[in-house]
């Protein structure tokens, strides 16, 4: 190891000593041991340009060991990423700082993702992978590589212990995504000591079986070693790779040193100096850097940026010989305003519809629109594609035979499909869509909150909503997962009755710029609604109103909608004033003014019946006091799905009964 090199790594290591033990907060264990491997690839073998963090052919890196983020920003510092200035390292952990706990996609520049949760980043790597992957079959042309970058992610023990690792890497081995490099910390400790205590298996045996080339570098501080296996990964174009590089948690602290101490818990003043002396680091001063250091990762910046700059030499040659192509580009990584804008002027597209139609069907039939509106959708089901009826007809099955189809077969792997879908739409090019069975949601949840805190619009198809489900019985009858997911801070939950509001769900999903949605979809044939509109992009609105002032305010979602108007014609009948409000998403509706809210649901009106065939829980909010939900409080049964409905007491009658017990 060169002078040079020795104190560039050793400064990525005494950086994040400081900020950590200036926060008193933190994990300095990953970052001593992982500075060397960091800095070879970023240094030496990753393509990026620090002046143009999204330029779209960069090689992407992801902090799998999240909680190891100081690592992460002491490089981004370091080669002189956006504002990461050393005053940021300086307020790690602090409030408003672009440095918290673990990194934040959008949140500081070169994140790309927001990891956190143990092998989250692994699935979402090769989500990265399957999109680099599939936009090159799209674009690349004989002597343009345009799309042609790596996917690295670094983790340790913990995130190969992650279940999600394994369903993510199952997956990557059998689609040959030979863009996916994995740099495996192999430190042999978890939080409460060696790892032998819970994790003794073969770790290479399993990513072999998985379909990875395996690779081994037995010293982690050595730099050459590390390239060497680095390019040897890149070689291979036919599997993924996974480099072990075996490493010592805490290294340079004499007293931390492989221990476990060293994983989450500050050093020590006394043993942060004992770092630098071990390391023979030039200064005690906090968040010294000599200038050397600097000038040597300014000098590669430098370098680095010629690699885009020659790309776009060639990107705009391309975009000369093939203007076809950059029209397409442009296509893929402009947005969805031009679809939304021929599907709102398209009324076949808000079309009723004369029969009785599952919305999973409805929905079936939407995706295949869309497919030819829009290229770049690109999505699929956890081994239930007939069931959510989620199939782009036409479009090719993606596989490692052909890299062209948009059909994404997750196998049944719902955790790791969620990954992957948040990684294909941190990539970038792509409108991605997962789907399984709603009461499979609760595999999906974890990453469907990590889809949430990043702002990305992914959409999720959940079909067999209800104790519609029948027969299956109660193992797969969603009851409380809807309340699951309402509960989410920046997620979008769209319950549709019928093809009208079924539009409107995609319609919301497709504009969403920073919000996931949920499309949570009946298995069982539900009949047109008089009254649906456009007016569902709300939330909530009336679609069945009395004159004047109603006496009772009748609220329901999905196939409960059609109960809510027949028992408002029972209570009509008998004199009642009687207003029917759709509610296919309460998060949207919330969204929404105050005076519309109001207008919607007058506070004057305390007599309201909700009726949801899932569980009542979170229906209080529109109920109050005085009201009453229809919902489930028990779990489902097995049997026909209409005798279900009948026992638990979704009937119109039942709605009625309700309404009538108000007065």
């Amino acid at each position: 190891m060169t002078t040079i090199d020795n104190l560039s790594v050793n400064a990525i290591r005494i950086l994040s000593a400081d900020a950590i033990q200036k926060a008193n907060s933190g994990h300095p264990g990953l970052p001593l041991g992982c500075a060397p491997m960091a800095y070879e690839l970023w240094m030496n073998h990753m393509s990026h340009n620090p002046a143009d963090p999204k330029w779209e052919n960069r090689d992407r890196f992801v902090l799998s060991g999240g909680h190891g983020s100081m690592l992460l920003y002491s490089l981004l510092h370091l080669f002189g990423y956006g504002n990461l200035s050393k005053e940021e390292l300086t307020r790690f952990r602090q409030m408003d700082s672009l440095t918290p706990g673990h990194p934040e996609y959008g949140h500081t520049v070169g994140v790309e993702a927001t990891t956190g949760p143990l092998g989250a980043g692994m699935g979402m790597a090769v989500g990265m992978a399957i999109a680099q992957a599939h936009l090159a079959s799209v674009f690349n042309k004989e002597n343009y590589p345009v799309v042609d970058h790596y996917i690295y992610a670094l983790g340790g023990d913990g995130c190969m212990m992650e279940g999600i690792s394994s369903e993510a890497f199952s997956l990557a081995g059998t689609l040959g995504l030979d863009k996916l490099i994995i740099l495996y910390d192999s430190n042999r400790i978890s939080i409460e000591g060696d790892t032998d205590l819970a994790f003794r298996e073969d770790v290479t045996k399993r990513m072999e079986a998985f379909g990875f080339q395996t690779l081994l570098v037995e010293d982690g501080n050595d730099l050459e070693a590390i390239g060497r296996a680095i390019e040897e990964a890149k070689a291979d174009t036919e599997r993924p790779s996974f480099i072990t590089i075996r490493t010592e948690i805490g290294y340079g602290c004499p007293a931390k040193q492989g221990k476990a101490s060293a994983h989450g818990e500050p050093l020590g003043v006394d043993n942060v100096a004992a770092l630098r002396e071990n390391l023979q680091w030039p200064s005690q001063e906090p968040f010294f850097v000599p200038q050397e250091v600097y000038e040597h990762f300014s000098q590669a910046a430098e370098r680095l940026a010629e690699n885009e700059a020659a790309w776009k030499v060639m990107f705009a040659a391309y975009c000369e010989e093939y203007p076809e192509m950059e029209a397409l580009w442009n296509q893929y990584f402009g947005g969805t305003d031009d679809v939304l804008k021929q599907l709102w002027e398209d009324e076949s597209f808000w079309a009723a519809g004369e029969k009785a139609e599952a919305t999973r069907s409805l929905s079936g039939k939407i995706i295949n629109r869309l497919k030819d509106m829009m290229p770049n959708l690109m999505g699929g089901s956890a081994d239930l594609a007939p069931s959510n009826k989620t199939t782009m007809t036409g479009a090719g099955d993606f596989s490692k035979e052909d890299r062209a189809g948009r059909n994404l077969h997750f196998g049944v792997r719902e955790l790791a499909m969620t990954a992957i879908g948040n990684g294909m739409m941190l990539h970038g090019g792509l409108r991605s869509y997962v789907a399984t069975f709603f009461v499979f949601s609760d595999y999906v949840k974890p990453m469907a909150r990590l889809s949430a805190l990043m702002k990305l619009p992914l959409t999720f198809v959940f079909t067999h909503d209800s104790i519609g489900v029948g027969e299956d019985g109660p193992t797969h009858e969603p009851i409380e997962q809807l309340a699951m997911f309402r509960s989410m801070p920046n997620f979008h939950v769209i319950r549709p009755c019928d093809a009208v509001e079924m539009a409107a769900a995609w319609y919301s999903a497709l504009a969403s710029k920073e919000t996931p949605t949920a499309l949570v979809l009946s298995r069982q044939n539900l009949n047109p609604v008089g009254g649906t509109s456009r007016e569902a992009l709300k939330g909530g609105y009336v679609i069945d109103d009395c004159e004047g002032t109603p006496e009772v305010i009748l609220i329901a979602s999905g196939s409960e909608v059609d109960l809510a108007v027949k028992a408002k014609e029972m209570l009509a009948a008998e004199g009642r004033k009687v207003r029917v409000v759709s509610m296919p998403s309460m998060d949207i509706f919330e969204e929404q003014s105050a005076e519309y809210r109001e207008s919607v649901l007058p506070k004057t009106v305390r007599r309201r019946v909700a009726v949801e065939a899932l569980g009542t829980f979170g229906w209080e909010r529109y109920t109050g006091l005085d009201g009453v939900t229809v919902g489930m409080n028990s779990f489902g049964a097995s049997a026909p799905a209409g005798e279900l409905f009948r026992h638990f007491g979704f009937t119109a009658e039942r709605v009625a009964e309700a309404a009538r017990g108000l007065f």
